[in-house]
């Protein structure tokens, strides 16, 4: 079933790296964003770094930063910390399950919207049976929030089934059109699914085969048979990313704010694997030294389905 609202699959294309190209391309990343095609690749990592009291350490240089593949070193291609813009997408259950919260919902993206960097471009994706794109074909994206509150305010409706596996395929895919190599998908839901296609294994294999980091909201009604929130634990878990379980539907807001400020917190780490992909998950570490030697606590995701076109563009 082609996702609707223009939202198309993404054939995978090989991109090869030639070594004698590679001086040059390292030279550019030095002197302005990395920019990729969605088709190389391109490993990109998020990374969290507190000290043991939870205290974001800010300012470290790339040589602070080296990444293990199955325990192997690997060449990082480029390093940027919160200077970055995001490609971000808010994906939003429209199901029934959420009814009575759907203005909390527009509102919380407004916000999340109003704290992100005004040169970030986000996206939502409204999804009950069926996935909806808020905002238009021709303007794709924006950082404006009050735009972003008006195109979700004509798609949500409470109603219908839930197609959460489908949702995550499809904001994927959308998300590997926009330019920017850092990329996170905001998930609001309970975790159920009763109405898509894709199953659980596939969208955890999409979510490992990508770039994008998870961040997902809990929203869970008492009486919800089909809530199953360990479903979103496990895909946040996957790409690095975080599990919000909000008390209230009304700290919602407050949440996304939160979110947003979290992912202008990361570092981000870039490298082509030495090994060719062959389709298998490979383990990943990130290990961050300081001069100082000070105990540090990482946070990225464990590992990444070996497989073609990702998605990195900057």
């Amino acid at each position: 079933m082609a996702p609707p609202n223009g939202l198309s699959d993404v054939v995978p294309v090989r991109v090869v790296l030639q070594a004698m190209l590679l001086p040059c391309a390292l030279l550019a990343y030095a002197q302005e964003p990395p920019r990729f095609s969605s088709a190389t690749d391109l490993v990109v990592l998020h990374v969290s770094v507190t000290d043991k009291k939870g205290r974001v350490v800010d300012g470290l240089p790339r040589q602070s930063f080296s990444v293990l593949e199955d325990r192997q070193p690997q060449p990082i291609a480029f390093f940027g910390s919160d200077e970055l813009p995001v490609t971000a997408g808010l994906i939003l259950d429209n199901s029934i399950s959420m009814f009575g919260v759907l203005d909390r919902l527009v509102a919380a993206a407004s916000a999340f919207a109003e704290t992100s960097d005004p040169r970030d471009e986000i996206f939502a994706l409204a999804f009950n049976e069926h996935v909806r794109a808020a905002l238009p074909a021709e303007m794709p994206f924006t950082s404006d929030a009050a735009v972003l509150r008006d195109a979700l305010s004509s798609v949500v409706t409470a109603r219908g089934r839930t197609a959460l596996f489908d949702a995550i395929r499809s904001a994927l895919d959308y998300a590997a059109r926009g330019r920017h190599t850092r990329k996170a998908l905001v998930l609001i839901s309970d975790g159920g699914d009763n109405a898509s296609t894709a199953t659980f294994a596939d969208a955890l294999a999409l979510t490992q085969a990508s770039n994008a980091v998870i961040y997902a909201v809990v929203l869970t009604d008492p009486a919800g048979r089909d809530a199953k929130p360990e479903n979103l634990k496990r895909l946040a878990a996957g790409t690095g990313g975080l599990v919000f379980t909000p008390r209230s539907v009304r700290d919602l807001s407050d949440v996304l704010r939160r979110i947003a400020t979290v992912i202008r917190q990361t570092y981000t780490v870039g490298y082509v694997p030495t090994a060719p992909l062959d389709g298998t998950f490979r383990r990943l570490q990130v290990v961050v030294k300081t001069p100082d030697g000070r105990a540090l606590v990482v946070r990225t995701r464990g590992g990444y389905l070996a497989a073609h076109a990702r998605g990195g563009k900057s």
